[in-house]
């Protein structure tokens, strides 16, 4: 049998999923989508359990921006990592 892993699945099964707690504003948000999409990798964030597309700006606007986020991701991308160290906060 032949299983077909993408490069998420196997960053997990590695345990190679990179977590970041962030605070956003509704003003960041536009920022933070567009910093997400230059990643060619996915990127999740999340509140409890709702889990949304990083990419998805209505996504983003439908989590509860008052309370700390924590984004997810695989890859890696200095730009965006040095975006949600300027937007992080303790986790």
């Amino acid at each position: 049998m032949i299983i077909s892993l993408g490069r998420k699945e196997v960053a997990m099964m590695l345990g190679k999923m990179i977590k970041r707690h962030v605070m956003l504003k509704p003003a960041q948000v536009k920022e933070f989508v567009d910093a997400a999409t230059k990643c060619d990798f996915d990127v999740d964030i999340y509140y409890n359990r709702y889990v949304v597309d990083a990419k998805s700006i209505l996504g983003v606007f439908g989590l509860d921006l008052t309370q700390p986020l924590t984004v997810e991701y695989s890859g890696s991308n200095e730009q965006f990592e040095s975006y949600l160290k300027g937007i992080a906060v303790a986790g």
